[in-house]
């Protein structure tokens, strides 16, 4: 997006009191005509938020983080209040009564009165240690600071009439607040590793935090000159995040962040687009083409996606921001999926993600809910996808359905975001259903960003489905991947081969491990994953697992039946008995977010050597059980 100079910007940018990128509590017209059912759901989970008591966010609940590490308590209270506001200011819109303001009011002063907008894990300042309780002399623009911002400008903007009736003390608070916290940060510091200005090491932050900077500057800042200012460092900042992804679009953390990376940014996009009358207007872009369609190229069955690095299995889309995705980049596979998504939650169209409210996501999602209901969805089904940049490969057996073998493969490095010790990973579905698996990511606390990440059993590489050498799992960092990558598909097979060597310490004594992961299509169709290696010398300390989602059963020495979570015993897994002694262990999950995915426990098959090994070949076939 080069080329939008602060003097272009002042030219194309519509001001900020002719900017009506939704109707206002006056304009009724557009309010009136939004799908009844959908205005009967909010008033009526508005009215559970009446005289609500907005308890305080004490200091020792802030400092539970720094104590215990648990993020829980104070974020349920902080969501909870933002997901009170958003819910009551829709309300009032719909409604137009009155009743849901004094409760707004008080939601505005009680967030207005906190000393962080943002969470305790956020509370960092660049470059320096975390900090147990917020300094609010030095502002930190995070993920939800910038959340809570646009949440209040956007109360600002649509309730500003009827607000200023009671008194013009309430939205010149909200005006100070957002100034002091959002604006005057984001136009003057350069140093947040989210904006991309000193690393270009950027994830997900990018595009999320922008899109609520941009919020605020483009609804409140009255200053021309510092409007065009946050527009065009905004323009900049986008550009790293671009500039971070290759050119196959592939989001390496997976389906979940895609919702705050792919569409986030399209949220950005929008947000450019409106604000300029359609002149900033990139859609045409081949890689922001790309990256709206690495949604569905990720998609296993319903609501299975890809789940490499912290995404789980089961992934909740946002339905509406895939639909638009879809219609801006006229792609209409996309377009199915997002219909398709808001279908599978029977008609409910909210894009909530977790547990708060994002006004980005909702205005839309309500002004259009009757366009995207009349809309067919469809599962968009793709045979064969090959991510060359994030090095990641899916497979399926059928060209029109979800019915038999799919299998998904990475490679890459230990560097990623989110990153997993994982290279060399593969997962594998039949019929839909999830067969062998990629566990995922527990529930957030303050060892999963730290030091310590690795020391988490799901971060490890002997709970995915690779190997271990003389005790040694795979390392976490850039230098620590595969090599000698390649992909190669036809319509009777795809394969990914790589050597998966440096992906281990050299304690581990592998010279080479060439991994193999195939999809043969055909008659009798089948998966293959093949291990050629060599190490320094003979060993029988020599291990790899497989996880799955149910209990596999020992069928016969070498043979090994599989089930899915909708089938028993569907699928033989034959292995060289002569080889390698298995032995089954069940894994108990207590954590909510893994048991949202697997139920209460998954099992993991441990294959050992049963001799002394130097260099060989393992093969692992797996058949459907005819």
């Amino acid at each position: 997006m080069d080329g939008y100079t602060n003097y272009k910007l002042a030219k194309i940018l519509v001001p900020v009191q002719d900017y009506r990128p939704y109707p206002t509590i006056v304009e009724r017209e557009k309010w009136s005509e939004i799908n009844r059912g959908i205005v009967s759901k909010w008033i009526h989970e508005a009215e559970h938020f009446m005289g609500m008591s907005w308890t305080d966010l004490s200091a020792s609940l802030f400092m539970e983080y720094s104590i215990n590490g648990s993020r829980s308590s104070y974020q349920d209270a902080h969501f909870h209040r933002r997901t009170a506001l958003g819910t009551l200011v829709i309300a009032e819109c719909l409604e137009d009564g009155g009743r849901f303001l004094n409760d707004i009011i008080n939601g505005i002063w009680a967030i207005c009165e906190e000393s962080f907008w943002g969470i305790p894990a956020h509370n960092q300042q660049p470059h320096s240690d975390h900090l147990p309780l917020p300094d609010i002399t030095n502002p930190i623009i995070d993920l939800f600071a910038g959340e809570t911002a646009g949440l209040m400008a956007w109360t600002y903007y649509l309730l500003k009439p009827r607000l200023d009736q009671v008194s013009d003390v309430i939205c010149n608070r909200i005006r100070y607040e957002v100034k002091r916290r959002i604006i005057e940060p984001f136009l003057t510091r350069n140093d947040f590793q989210w904006m991309g200005f000193e690393s270009s090491k950027v994830n997900n932050w990018n595009p999320w935090c922008n899109s609520n900077c941009l919020t605020t500057v483009l609804l409140m800042e009255q200053d021309v000159e510092q409007r065009v200012q946050g527009v065009e460092r905004v323009l900049r900042s986008l550009d790293t995040f671009l500039r971070s992804y290759h050119s196959d679009g592939g989001c390496d953390e997976g389906a979940l962040y895609w919702g705050q990376a792919g569409g986030a940014l399209l949220e950005c996009l929008e947000l450019l687009y409106g604000a300029s009358n359609g002149s900033i207007n990139v859609y045409d872009h081949p890689l922001v083409q790309e990256i709206g369609r690495f949604l569905y190229r990720s998609l296993i069955s319903e609501n299975y996606y890809i789940n490499f690095a912290d995404c789980p299995a089961v992934v909740k889309i946002p339905a509406n921001i895939a639909y638009r995705y879809g219609k801006r980049i006229d792609d209409d596979r996309l377009v199915a999926l997002g219909a398709y998504a808001h279908q599978l939650c029977n008609g409910d169209n909210s894009d909530q993600f977790e547990n708060r409210i994002s006004m980005l996501r909702e205005l839309p999602a309500l002004f259009n809910f009757d366009e995207i209901e009349n809309i067919e969805g469809n599962q968009p089904i793709v045979r064969d996808v090959w991510f060359d940049g994030i090095e990641v490969m899916t497979a399926r057996q059928e060209t029109t359905s979800t019915l038999g073998f799919y299998v998904a493969a990475k490679g890459g490095t230990n560097d990623e975001s989110h990153n997993h010790n994982d290279v060399g990973q593969f997962i594998v579905y039949f019929d839909g259903c999830p067969l062998i698996v990629d566990v995922g990511v527990e529930t957030y606390t303050s060892k999963t960003f730290s030091s310590k990440r690795y020391d988490i059993w799901t971060m490890q590489s002997e709970y995915h489905n690779l190997p271990t050498v003389n005790g040694f799992q795979q390392q976490q960092g850039e230098l620590y991947r595969a090599n000698h990558v390649s992909h190669s598909v036809t319509d009777e097979c795809a394969k990914l081969t790589m050597d998966i060597a440096s992906a281990y310490p050299d304690e581990s004594g592998i010279m080479t491990w060439v991994r193999g992961i195939a999809l043969h299509r055909g008659i009798e169709p089948y998966v293959e994953i093949s291990d050629v290696f060599e190490l320094e010398s003979p060993t029988t300390n020599l291990t790899f697992s497989l996880m799955t989602c149910e209990k596999p059963d020992i069928f016969q020495p070498g043979v090994i039946s599989l089930s899915t979570n909708q089938a028993i015993n569907c699928v033989h897994l034959s292995y060289n008995n002569e080889l390698f002694d298995v032995h089954i262990e069940g894994i108990l999950l207590h954590d909510d977010r893994l048991k949202s995915s697997w139920g209460s426990q998954i099992y993991r098959s441990v294959f050992t050597a049963k001799q002394p090994l130097l260099r060989s070949t393992s093969i692992l076939s797996l058949r459907e059980r005819r």
